[in-house]
């Protein structure tokens, strides 16, 4: 069984930073992609950046603060947020797709959240 676990989330304030950081681990033999989600109350859970062997993606409200990167050897992807602003307060998620273990050829796995608070 592949598990997701993340850390580096807490309370900082504005113009802050924080570095998240998500270690898969279990019988992996590669990971496609892995990226970081955030959501808030009542909206949809939104992509916030994305790393795979061709390159990074991010959303438009993050460009030029947070930057993506990931280990591949340790399973981890990272994401450091610079100049926060309140509106970057979310559960941010970890995601780990096309995952091949043992057992699955194309997994798909989720980290449990961590809070991300951005005070003003």
């Amino acid at each position: 069984q592949v598990q997701l676990v993340e850390s580096g989330g807490g309370l900082v304030q504005v113009g802050g930073s924080l570095r998240l950081s998500c270690a898969a681990s279990g019988t992996i033999f590669s990971i496609n992609a892995m990226g970081w989600y955030r959501q808030t109350p009542g909206k949809q859970r939104e992509l916030v950046a994305g790393i795979t062997s061709g390159g990074t993606n991010y959303a438009d409200s993050v460009k030029g603060r947070f930057t993506i990167s990931r280990d591949n050897a340790k399973n981890t992807v990272y994401l450091q947020m610079n100049s926060l602003k309140p509106e970057d307060t979310a559960v941010y998620y970890c995601n780990a797709n096309g995952v091949r273990t043992r057992w699955t050829y194309n997994g798909d796995y989720w980290g449990q959240g961590t809070q991300v608070t951005v005070s003003s």
